[in-house]
């Protein structure tokens, strides 16, 4: 019998696939993902953050299951439905801010980047958007244009797009962590005040570009530029917001209020959407600027009601922070074990984990470790995917429990080990391109 990964490569188009080893799942529950000879896999990547509540959640499927069995309709294009209303009304309620404010509902991260981006060049009649090299906010449209990893990868920048540093304690530059902030609100600074700039969106974390902690305070520092030179703020809550740092928002840790922040990922449970909060007086203008046909369908909506109400009512961002800590402080626990020279750093917020991998004698980046170590991971029975090169971004579901935590640093731990000892068949590994 043909394997199921053999009639993806025979039938899905290649352009929209990033495969790091031959995974075949056709079940999960919780944490675990189960492939078609029924073994278990520990998730850590809960599919790049988008399964947050984990898989088959009992919330979840009896909200789609009603939405689907009474949907009024296929989208709030032309008319209006409770979960397209109600789900703008949760996350008024849950994203801090003033003043008169909407909800844009689409379908990914991208999308809702996407019309934000779009909406602030509209309301400031400017162009120029700062972003941050590294980054990712999306891949369609302006979105992928100021993404610095598409970018990085090769795919044109956005004409209009500013890319500043972004500031990273493990790898500062020559003069240090604080000259690093420095020299980007510096660059910040010059750029906001030159009165051309119609927004600038930031990532509280850097996800994609390598899961990369800033230091303490700069996100604040950066809003008060914004807030002095009027430029909206457009903060990326996509992949590391809603309880994922051990906050309900990332942009809490700093404690900021920005203009426009947007969603995805995890608020729709594994489903398909996305979301922007922001000022009335941008998202409102032009009327049917940002049309898509489905977004804010009685599937998708009802999903994420659930999932907010599940992540408030069940504590998670409290839970993330707790196992969080045992999750990273096991990991650093493997200094002195056989492969531990090889961890270069472990750093994060709650289940936002990044694992980089050097090569011991120089300090410096070791891809090739990274592709074989996520390899033998799956081998070890882990769901793990590397970023930025050579950054294990460890992601699990925020249901993880302190036992499969324990196991998730076993299976990790063992995988650096046989990869470090040259125990990964490298031609197999090299077949999985990753990013």
């Amino acid at each position: 019998m043909t394997s199921l990964y053999a009639r993806d490569e025979a039938a899905v188009a290649g352009i929209e696939k990033l495969r790091f080893f031959p995974l075949e799942v056709v079940s999960g529950h919780g944490s675990t993902l189960v492939t078609p000879e029924g073994r278990e896999l520990l998730d850590l990547s809960a599919t790049w953050t988008a399964s947050g509540l984990g898989h088959g959640h009992p919330a979840v499927v009896e909200a789609v299951s009603r939405a689907v069995r009474d949907a009024p309709g296929s989208g709030g294009l032309s008319a209006v439905h409770p979960d397209s209303v109600g789900l703008a009304e949760d996350l008024l309620a849950l994203v801090p801010g003033s003043g008169d404010r909407r909800v844009y509902l689409g379908h990914a991260g991208s999308d809702a980047n996407d019309v934000a981006l779009r909406a602030c060049r509209h309301a400031s009649g400017k162009r120029t958007v700062i972003a941050f090299e590294h980054s990712y906010h999306g891949g369609v449209g302006i979105a992928m244009g100021v993404s610095g990893v598409h970018v990085d990868a090769g795919a044109p920048a956005d004409p209009d797009a500013v890319f500043l540093p972004y500031p990273n304690p493990f790898r500062p530059g020559p003069e240090g962590v604080h000259a690093d902030v420095t020299a980007c609100l510096a660059l910040a600074e010059e750029h906001l005040s030159s009165g051309s700039i119609a927004c600038l969106i930031v990532e509280p974390i850097l996800s994609d570009g390598g899961l990369v902690v800033p230091p303490d305070g700069f996100l604040a520092q950066l809003h008060e530029l914004c807030r002095r030179f009027r430029v909206p703020m457009i903060c990326d809550e996509v992949k590391m917001g809603l309880g994922r740092p051990g906050t309900l928002h990332a942009f809490t840790h700093d404690g900021v209020e920005p203009d426009i922040v947007t969603f995805g990922k995890v608020l729709g449970g594994g489903l398909p959407l996305s979301a922007a909060v922001g000022p009335a007086d941008i998202l409102d203008n032009p009327p049917a600027a940002a049309l898509l046909t489905t977004a804010g369908n009685p599937v998708c909506t009802a999903a994420g009601r659930a999932v907010l109400a599940t992540i408030v009512g069940e504590n998670l961002p409290e839970r993330a922070a707790t196992v969080g800590a045992l999750l990273a402080d096991g990991l650093r626990a493997l200094a002195g074990s056989p492969g531990a020279d090889r961890i270069g750093d472990v750093r994060g917020r709650g289940l936002a984990i990044g694992l980089e991998l050097v090569d011991p004698g120089t300090g410096e980046r070791d891809p090739r470790l990274a592709a074989q170590v996520v390899y033998r991971a799956w081998e070890l029975g882990a769901v793990v995917y590397y970023v930025g090169g050579n950054v294990l971004e460890i992601t699990p579901p925020l249901v993880l429990t302190e036992a499969e935590a324990g196991r998730a640093v076993e299976i990790l731990g063992a995988a650096i080990a046989d990869a470090a000892a040259g125990r990964v068949n490298a031609e197999e590994v090299a077949r999985y391109a990753g990013w």
